[in-house]
C-alpha cells in the first residue's frame, strides 16, 4: 500500500468518526434493532387492549393480536425492513460529504498538478463505508434476534436463518452505500445521488414485493431475500448455490461501481479554481 493510500485511509477513518458519523450510524443501527421488536410486541398488547372496543364493531383482533406476539420471526423480520429503510436513509444522507460532497466544497484537491491519484481518493471509500455498514447491520440483526426471544412466545428464528437474514441485509448496505459514492463522486452532487438511491431504496422492493415472489439473482430485492430466510434450519445443495450466485452477483455490481466512480474521476475535471478555500 503506498504512501497515498494510506494518507487517504487515514482521512476517510478521521472523517467517519471524528465527526461522530460512524457512531450516529451504530446507534441508529442498534437502536432500531431493538426498538422493532419492542414496537412490535406493544402494538399487539395494545390491540389487545382494544379488543372490546374492536368487538363493538363487529370486529375480531384475536388471530391479529396472537400474531404479533406469537414469534420470533415477526420481530426480526421487522428489524430487517427498519435497517433497509429508515437505517439506510440515515446512512446515505450522513455519507453525503463522503460521496463527492467534498469535492464541490474544495476541501479535496484533484487536479492533476497535486499529484493524488484517482485511486488513492476512490479505494477507501469502498472499503470503509460498505465495510463497516455491514458489520453494524449483522450485528443489529444478532441484537434484534435476542431481544425477540426474550419478547415474543416462541423463538422460531435459527441461528442459519439470523446468519443468512444479517449477511443479506448487510450486502443490501452495502450495495446502496456503493452505488451513492458511485453516483456521487462521478458527478460532483451528493445530494441528487442521495435522492436517487434513497428513492430506488424505497420503490423498487416494493415493487418486486407485489410483483414477483422468488427475490433470487436480485440485488434489488435482498432486504425481502433476507427476511424469507429466517425460518430456515438447513440449506439444500440448490438453495445454497443460489444464495451464493446471489451474492457473488451482488458483490460483482459493487466492484463494476468502484470501477466507474475511477474511470469517471479520472475523466472529469474538478474545478478548484477560486480565492475562497473552504475546510
Amino acid at each position: 500500500m503506498n504512501i497515498q493510500v494510506k494518507a487517504s485511509f487515514k482521512k476517510e477513518f478521521l472523517s467517519y468518526f471524528r465527526t461522530k458519523k460512524f457512531m450516529i450510524i451504530t446507534f441508529v443501527i442498534l437502536g432500531l434493532s431493538i426498538l422493532s421488536p419492542v414496537l412490535i410486541t406493544g402494538m399487539g398488547a395494545l390491540m389487545d387492549m382494544m379488543s372490546d372496543i374492536y368487538a363493538d364493531f363487529g370486529i375480531d383482533i384475536a388471530p391479529l393480536t396472537d400474531e404479533l406476539g406469537s414469534t420470533a420471526s415477526i420481530g426480526v423480520s421487522s428489524t430487517v425492513s427498519d435497517i433497509t429503510g429508515p437505517a439506510l436513509i440515515v446512512i446515505l444522507i450522513l455519507l453525503v460529504n463522503a460521496a463527492g460532497g467534498e469535492q464541490k466544497k474544495r476541501a479535496v484537491i484533484i487536479p492533476q498538478s497535486s499529484g493524488l491519484k484517482s485511486f488513492a481518493y476512490i479505494f477507501p471509500k469502498f472499503i470503509i463505508y460498505p465495510l463497516t455498514v455491514f458489520v453494524l447491520a449483522l450485528a443489529g440483526m444478532f441484537v434484534s434476534w435476542a431481544f425477540s426471544a426474550v419478547l415474543f412466545e416462541s423463538n422460531d428464528v435459527s441461528l442459519l436463518g439470523i446468519i443468512l437474514a444479517g449477511t443479506l441485509t448487510g450486502i443490501c448496505l452495502m450495495f446502496y452505500v456503493c452505488f451513492h459514492i458511485t453516483l456521487g463522486t462521478a458527478t460532483g452532487k451528493p445530494g441528487m445521488s442521495a435522492a436517487v438511491c434513497i428513492t430506488v431504496s424505497l420503490l423498487l422492493p416494493n415493487i418486486f414485493a407485489f410483483t414477483i415472489s422468488d427475490y433470487m439473482y436480485n440485488p434489488f430485492a435482498l432486504n425481502l431475500l433476507a427476511g424469507s430466510l429466517l425460518h430456515y434450519n438447513r440449506l439444500s445443495m440448490t438453495e445454497l448455490v443460489d444464495i451464493i450466485i446471489t451474492v457473488v452477483f451482488a458483490l460483482a455490481i459493487m466492484i463494476i461501481a468502484f470501477y466507474i466512480a475511477l474511470f469517471a474521476q479520472n475523466a472529469r475535471k474538478i474545478d478548484n479554481s477560486g480565492n475562497e478555500i473552504e475546510l
